[in-house]
């Protein structure tokens, strides 16, 4: 038998080869992962929740290479290299929060590496019943020409890496699959139970990405009490018209164009108006920040100016203008001391 078919000679050369590369392919891995943080951070509508790279172990390669390949080789007589046959040397991950958002990403990918080959994960899971695992998108992926020819790229020109595009439903059950032993052995009852897991799972990354589009709609939906009355009349509020997040989006989005809000500040935002007047209005907040956003904005013009490192909002804006509007119930919306320099301000307001 020839050394280029002798499993030791061959391991040995690819011991020789990790030991020599790693180095470089460590530098390789965070080169693309902050390549695509990059790329991805540019994306709209994209929630992002992590981007991961490894270097593939090298025990783990081997142990990949004699699984898939070595066998047909040694029996063909076939010499080989086995690096050449191990496509994810270099591995990257992106997780995102919604199952539709997977192939949204592979499509912006392509437009900066060229894609050597694609395995659906998704696809391949959902045309058996027999199989179990996780589910996602796997791209071989290369520097396409245009970015392959800057000269900060030029030393990962022809570096091929894997890049797995995964929820982060499919990658916790990625996770809790592995750590389920003897897949391929266990008794059917138990095979039936992962397959019951995993389909909850699944279930779970369809509901998420349900409810964000009923979310969604919900704030479309949100009665718009934003336009200017009619000279002589008064907006009668629609019954079951209580101030919630969506209809306070609708109105903060009307008055803060270029703002956006953080889901998780608004719904606390909204708890603390509610507390402070129960029952409150979406017109009536309306109301109160029609009346008093032009005094606010220009106070908070006067307080930027003397407070060069000072932050002021529009939640904070908010404040001043629900305590503007009504002193005494909303007293709680401003710190003492917020509140102290606000009154200061109002009394020596030229325009107030």
């Amino acid at each position: 038998m020839s050394s280029a078919i002798q499993p030791a000679h061959e391991e040995s050369v690819f011991h020789a080869f990790y030991a020599r590369e790693l180095p470089a392919l460590q530098q390789a891995c965070a080169f693309f992962m902050a390549l695509l943080q990059s790329i991805l951070s540019q994306a709209r509508h994209i929630d992002i929740a992590k981007i991961e790279g490894r270097v593939k172990d090298r025990d783990e390669c081997l142990r990949k290479f004699s699984r898939k390949y070595r066998t047909a080789l040694e029996e063909s007589g076939t010499p080989y290299e086995i690096h050449h046959y191990i496509t994810d040397l270099i591995g990257v991950r992106v997780v995102c929060l919604y199952e539709d958002e997977l192939e949204k990403v592979a499509q912006i990918v392509q437009s900066h590496f060229d894609v050597i080959d694609v395995t659906d994960k998704v696809s391949a899971m959902e045309g058996t019943e027999a199989s179990f695992g996780y589910k996602g998108l796997h791209l071989d992926l290369r520097l396409n020409a245009e970015q392959a020819a800057l000269p900060q790229n030029a030393a990962y020109a022809n570096q091929p890496f894997e890049l797995q595009v995964r929820t982060i439903i499919q990658d916790a059950w990625s996770v809790l699959d592995h750590k389920i032993k003897y897949k391929k052995s266990i008794p059917a009852q138990l095979k039936r139970r992962i397959n019951v897991l995993s389909a909850l799972f699944e279930l779970a990354d369809r509901e998420f990405r349900q409810i964000r589009d009923a979310t969604a709609a919900e704030l479309q939906r949100a009665s718009d009490e934003t336009a200017e009355p009619e000279p002589g009349t008064a907006r009668a509020p629609a019954p079951g018209s209580e101030l919630d997040a969506f209809t306070f989006l609708k109105i903060a989005n009307h008055f803060f164009k270029d703002a956006e809000f953080d889901a998780r500040k608004v719904d606390q935002f909204v708890d603390d108006i509610r507390a402070w007047s129960p029952g409150i209005t979406r017109s009536r907040f309306n109301a109160l920040m029609r009346e008093t956003l032009a005094t606010v904005k220009r106070y908070k013009q006067f307080y930027e100016e003397h407070n060069p490192e000072g932050s002021f909002t529009p939640f904070t804006v908010i404040r001043h203008c629900l305590y503007l509007g009504d002193k005494q119930l909303f007293r709680r919306a401003l710190r003492n001391s917020s509140r102290e320099a606000f009154e200061a301000w109002l009394q020596g307001a030229p325009y107030v």
